[in-house]
């Protein structure tokens, strides 16, 4: 099977839907987070390998104690993947922390403070010309 076939497109679309539905309702790890969720998989062309991209919403701690609730749960996810989805191999999945996420939630943030700044900054060159045509008016009134 080629890395871009349509196939492997399902299949990875497939395993991702089933790792966030285990992840999401069926782990009761206290470690893991309630915002964790699953950006994208990729199975390898022979199924015995899985790269997950996990992101979690939230501190390193958080993070941190996710990946080791998920890692201490493999066992039992790659178990549920199994019953789910009908492949030849089960692979062995390797999750990797994602950050896209947060670093878009944070790139939004920004975005919003420099509009809000921009914002401030017009109003007050808008008061600053106002008071300049005032002072022109006034001037040119008294002559």
């Amino acid at each position: 099977m080629r890395k871009n076939s349509v196939k492997n497109t399902r299949i990875n679309g497939e395993v991702q839907k089933v790792l966030a539905e285990v992840i999401r309702g069926e782990i009761k790890d206290p470690r893991i987070s309630p915002f964790t969720s699953v950006v994208a998989v990729q199975v390898a062309p022979d199924l015995k390998s899985c790269k997950a991209w996990i992101s979690v919403l939230g501190g390193d701690e958080e993070r941190e104690a996710t990946m080791q609730g998920l890692k201490s749960a493999m066992g039992f996810i790659r178990t549920r993947l199994a019953k789910t989805v009908n492949l030849r191999n089960t692979p062995d999945i390797t999750f990797v922390m994602d950050q896209s996420i947060e670093y878009g939630v944070n790139m939004s943030h920004r975005i919003d403070e420099v509009i809000a700044a921009d914002e401030k900054n017009a109003a007050v060159h808008e008061e600053i010309e106002e008071n300049k045509t005032e002072e022109i008016n006034k001037t040119e009134e008294s002559q």
